[in-house]
């Protein structure tokens, strides 16, 4: 497997790989790693869809990116899925997967068109004081030292971070700024997390640093990431043949391990409460989720609190027992052994009526019922204790949402934390509680939030224990590589596996973890594409530079004489005039 970049690799079909026609594949979860090896594993490695089976222990598939309505309870939406233009293997992956709502269209052409004819940003990012406006003006308000300190991690090498938490790395300075605010609430970075994986946003997302602040960088998906992710994919993968076995968990792999070769030799599994297992042979391929950050989630209701599930977890005691077998499986407890540290809880309000809308679209300044962009992303309570954000999607969210209905995701990092209006934590909260808080926040009259809470909203509250385990301060080896060095018909996959150049939490390094593993197993004659390399792009840095300066012009120590007399030598050619042109210097 190697990476490209450019056309040349991207529209080019590879041919048949050898002796594929004989092989079959096995995934463990059926989350969007899975899915889109098969994928892959089909479309680019040509292997027959009958020889392919998902193992899924729940009875739908889509790990983390749902969106469902249960019974009595209510819509449900566990998080949301912030993209962008430049999620190589996403685009690669759904430009062949039709879509269900366009006819003839792909699921990225509708995605491309609904964004060219919607685009988002928010006109309201942060509020303080019960509704009221934090004017952030869109400003990073980073100063010398915050930005200095920026600019130290962002060329410190791997090494250097590797093992260190945020709060070791960033001044007091940072930690005051804005951009802390914005950063933190829209990736939910806690200060204990990884300064690597700090370090690895930075580059990752360097092109988007200019709408950070109010989300001009992103683009969503016309409903939930269920319906207009999932659903696409896995109705495909059916029409081509993909076995799914739900209701069963993997309990275990064998491998035949030696000093130069690891293969995988069986699985086992209790499906639908029955014990079994599959042998595995040279050419049966193996393709695993290790980890999970949905794992042990617990839904509350309107009237019951979502409970911290800290009991057994299937998805981690898989991987802790394929770990113990080789130490280039990784180290699982590096992430999952945190729970205080890597939880937190989101919930999903259903407005019953026109009251509680209201006043959403007094501090988004959009009509909510338009079907196009409401908050544009999330809304953070500057002054929450819990440090609450909430967010409006496009609506209906949900095929099935009445009309009059709106579907709103409110989470919180700090759920131990007492509430401004509610003296209780988040993780203590029934729905009903959590829906007070966020109309105090919101700027209903106190005197009526008793009352909308209970007559004109219905929650429901989950709370998720590992959601940010993969935040956790590590290092080399923590993660095992997508194929280890030796191994000959299994990869890993997934959130926990490590690849080069990307960072986490997002769908891109899911899809990109799959088509990894489905090149690699196969050798596929065809580039993966590598990670956008606008971190090696001059102009994007100068750009990034002069916006965390908040659109300041770079000073130089000396006499400003000296310093005018440069900038003018440096206006007459390439190199001024780039400075110029990317607002590192004034003109």
């Amino acid at each position: 497997m190697y990476y490209s970049s450019g056309n040349y690799e991207a529209f080019a079909r590879p041919r048949k790989p050898a002796n594929v026609d004989g092989k079959t594949a096995w995934f463990v979860g059926s989350g969007l790693a899975s899915l889109s090896g098969a994928a892959f594993l089909i479309r680019d490695g040509q292997m027959p869809g009958n020889k392919i089976t998902i193992l899924e222990e729940l009875k739908l598939p889509g790990g983390a990116l749902d969106g469902i309505k249960e019974p009595k309870k209510g819509f449900v939406i566990r998080g949301g899925r912030e993209m962008e233009n430049h999620f190589e293997c996403l685009w690669d992956l759904f430009r062949s997967v039709p879509s269900i709502e366009v006819d003839g269209a792909s699921v990225l052409d509708e995605f491309y068109w609904l964004n060219k004819d919607d685009p988002n940003f928010s006109l309201e990012r942060a509020t303080v004081n019960r509704g009221q406006s934090a004017q952030t003006k869109n400003l990073f308000t980073l100063n010398d030292k915050a930005q200095k300190d920026i600019t130290k991690i962002f060329l410190a090498t791997r090494e250097e971070m590797e093992g260190k938490r945020i709060n070791e790395v960033f001044s007091k300075d940072f930690f005051e700024s804005n951009f802390w605010m914005y950063w933190r609430t829209m990736f939910a970075f806690e200060d204990w997390h990884s300064a690597l994986e700090m370090k690895l946003y930075l580059h990752r997302f360097i092109h988007h640093i200019g709408g950070l602040p109010d989300f001009s960088a992103l683009k969503f998906t016309k409903y939930n990431q269920y319906e207009s992710l999932v659903l696409p994919l896995y109705r495909w993968l059916l029409d081509q043949g993909v076995t799914f076995k739900f209701d069963t968990t993997v309990t275990d792999v064998d491998f035949d391990i030696t000093a130069k070769r690891k293969q995988a030799t069986r699985i086992h599994w209790i499906s639908e409460g029955v014990e079994g297992g599959v042998d595995l042979g040279p050419d049966d391929l193996v393709l695993m989720t290790i980890g999970s950050l949905t794992e042990n989630s617990d839904e509350g209701d309107q009237h019951t609190p979502a409970k911290l599930n800290e009991g057994p977890a299937p998805a981690w005691d898989l991987w802790r027992r394929i770990a113990a077998k080789d130490q280039a499986f990784g180290n699982p407890d590096v992430f999952g052994g945190h729970i205080p540290e890597t939880k937190w809880e989101s919930a999903t309000v259903t407005t019953l009526d026109q009251r509680i809308p209201d006043y959403i679209q007094k501090i988004c300044k959009r009509d909510p019922f338009s079907g196009k962009v409401v908050t544009g992303g999330i809304v953070t309570v500057k002054d929450s204790s819990w440090l609450m954000s909430w967010t409006v999607n496009r609506q209906p969210h949900f095929k099935q949402q009445p009309k009059d209905q709106i579907v709103v995701w409110v989470y919180s990092l700090f759920v131990d934390k007492p509430g401004d209006y509610v003296k209780k934590t988040m993780q203590e909260c029934t729905g009903e509680e959590i829906t007070q808080e966020w109309l105090y926040h919101l700027g209903v009259p106190e005197a009526d939030i008793a009352e909308l809470a209970a007559d004109a909203a219905k929650c429901v509250p989950v709370m998720m224990p590992y959601i940010t385990a993969f935040f956790m301060p590590r290092k080399a080896g923590d993660r095992p590589q997508v194929v280890p060095e030796g191994a000959t018909n299994f990869a890993f996959i997934g959130q926990f596996a490590e690849t080069s150049r990307d960072c986490i939490f997002t769908t891109e390094y899911s899809v990109r973890t799959g088509m990894e593993a489905a090149y690699q197993l196969l050798d596929i004659e065809r580039g993966v594409p590598e990670v956008f390399d606008s971190t090696y792009d001059v102009r994007t840095l100068l750009a990034a530079m002069a916006r965390l300066r908040d659109g300041d012009p770079v000073t130089l120590p000396g006499p400003d004489l000296l310093w005018r007399g440069l900038a003018k030598r440096l206006g007459n050619n390439e190199i001024g005039e780039l400075l110029t042109q990317y607002g590192v210097i004034g003109k």
